[in-house]
């Protein structure tokens, strides 16, 4: 209950920070002092479990840097890096990554149509695209999982199943309640296969 309701207050808190002005190219600029080393220089990520960052909603990137920040959020070494960061730095750079072009990494595996038919089966009655609309690009402060990297979806999945990681609700929890791993990882291959 503690963690929701400090959590509802840094939501409450990003939203205004999140109507202020936002420099895309100084938060590239930013970006390309350290965030680009893992998440890609496209926003792509080529690194197994680092998340592609391209055509995030910056709300999302915002609210997920404040949430690093606080220490709510514990991703080692993310929370170094957004340690002591100033909220314009924190827009800017989510200005940035939004701003780019999503789309798969490179390295992406190739599709499994039996493996994506089962994530496929998976998506309707979890009611994924209420939060993650249907094209699941993300919307504000819910972010894209289209095209977004199979073993971190997966990762991420486990733990919200698992009781590891909660967002600013418990929504996630919920929806893969009771799922196995094999179920997960269909719908990750899934997810990772949408362009």
């Amino acid at each position: 209950m503690r963690l929701r309701l400090l959590a509802a207050a840094l939501l409450a808190a990003a939203l205004p920070i999140a109507a202020e002005a936002q420099d895309a190219r100084r938060g590239a600029e930013l970006a390309g002092q350290t965030c680009i080393t893992c998440h890609g220089e496209n926003g792509r990520s080529q690194m197994e479990n680092i998340p592609s960052l391209a055509g995030q909603p910056a709300d999302f990137i915002t609210i997920q840097m404040i949430l690093f920040r606080e220490g709510i959020r514990q991703a080692p070494p993310m929370n170094d890096f957004a340690a002591n960061m100033a909220d314009q730095d924190i827009q800017d750079i989510a200005a940035f990554f939004a701003s780019l072009p999503p789309g798969p990494p490179d390295d992406r595996s190739p599709r499994d149509d039996a493996l994506f038919a089962r994530g496929q089966a998976f998506i309707g009655p979890r009611h994924c695209a209420t939060c993650h609309v249907a094209d699941f690009g993300g919307r504000a402060q819910i972010p894209r999982v289209a095209a977004q990297r199979e073993e971190f979806l997966a990762h991420t999945m486990r733990e919200y199943r698992d009781g590891r990681r909660a967002g600013v609700d418990t929504q996630m929890n919920g929806a893969v309640v009771g799922l196995s791993d094999a179920d997960i990882a269909a719908i990750a291959h899934y997810l990772a296969h949408l362009d």
